[in-house]
């Protein structure tokens, strides 16, 4: 298949500018295994587990990773965070109306200089002359999607961090978990559905477009997994007792499925590049609970690989149809693996 086999057109206004009122208040477009498409709200999720269920979150935290600064000739600086390296580097995004140089600062706020050190394909490597982590958290504000065509708000810092966020790391949000508050989650529960956690820090490159209509020549961007024993031991149990084992986001599934590569779920901690498309095996996620991605994008091939190119190409259209709201703070959409 080609990029262009995963084209839709997508009306601008049906592009979710702000989150719901309440996290819950979205609608919910089950996918079911026939291909109807059965149009919910999201307080209706619970209804859809069954006991023994496995519900995998991804726990990452999302950092406020967008900062600005001035070269000492006057030039404005804007630094996205992609990850924090070791010591004081980071890896970032970088746009500046003239190229970085090692012996010109960015000046920072509060004294904090950062210095140009290499360029890694379309990232750059930073120097930090105090702690990146603790410097972002305090003046960093919330990176939103390109397609969020405003600026942030107050309320972003908090409905574009999931509830259970925990692990610093991310520069994008796992955007299906939040829909998630705590009477959710206490629901959930009640049906006799578990939890457990992996993490995956989204990064910046989750946005980037795929260049190529070869998809075998699209290169993906890296994120960090760590995918735990405990995890592997929860979805070991849940098939035990006839639960399925549900990724809440693609995030989810590329850690899991990075973890059973070879066939079988085993503790993962590293680095991965998985891209997941039509064709593609899986081998430990039965169901998914997404948001609705962009047109061409290595996300909505992923959910096409799951629950069938036709299928899901059909559901986005009815989406569209219905005036459903779309991307990081739109709706979501739940559908099981294809057979």
């Amino acid at each position: 298949m080609r990029r262009a086999d995963f084209a839709y057109d997508l009306p601008a206004e049906l592009i979710a500018q702000r989150p719901p009122a309440q996290r819950s208040g979205s609608r919910l477009l089950r996918l079911a295994r026939d291909a109807r498409c059965e149009d919910l709200q999201f307080t209706d999720f619970p209804g859809l587990l069954r006991a023994n269920d496995l519900l995998i979150f991804n726990d990452t935290r999302v950092i406020p990773a967008r900062v600005f600064g001035v070269k000492p000739t006057g030039g404005q600086v804007e630094i996205l965070l992609e990850r924090i390296l070791d010591g004081r580097r980071i890896l970032a995004h970088v746009h500046a109306s003239k190229a970085l140089r090692a012996e010109v600062p960015v000046l920072l706020q509060d004294g904090a200089e950062a210095r140009f050190v290499a360029r890694r394909d379309d990232l750059f490597e930073l120097e930090l002359n105090v702690d990146p982590l603790g410097f972002f958290e305090r003046h960093g504000s919330m990176p939103l999607p390109p397609y969020i065509e405003r600026s942030t708000e107050a309320d972003d810092a908090t409905r574009y961090q999931t509830i259970y966020a925990r692990e610093s790391g991310a520069v994008a949000a796992p955007t299906a978990g939040l829909h998630f508050d705590d009477a959710i989650v206490a629901r959930c529960a009640e049906v006799g559905a578990r939890a457990a956690y992996v993490t995956l820090h989204v990064g910046a490159g989750t946005f980037q477009p795929i260049r190529v209509d070869d998809l075998d020549r699209h290169k993906m961007h890296r994120e960090r997994v760590q995918v735990s024993e405990e995890v592997c031991e929860a979805v070991a149990r849940a098939r035990a007792d006839g639960g399925r084992v549900i990724a809440v986001g693609t995030t989810v599934v590329r850690s899991l499925e990075s973890a059973a590569q070879g066939g079988s779920l085993l503790p993962f901690s590293g680095e991965t590049q998985l891209f997941i498309r039509p064709g593609y095996r899986f081998n430990a996620v039965d169901a998914l609970l997404t948001n609705f991605h962009l047109p061409e994008s290595t996300l909505l091939m992923l959910v096409c690989a799951f629950g069938g190119y036709d299928a899901v190409m059909n559901a986005y259209r009815h989406a569209v149809a219905q005036r459903y709201r779309f991307f990081s703070y739109g709706d979501a959409m739940f559908l099981e693996r294809a057979a």
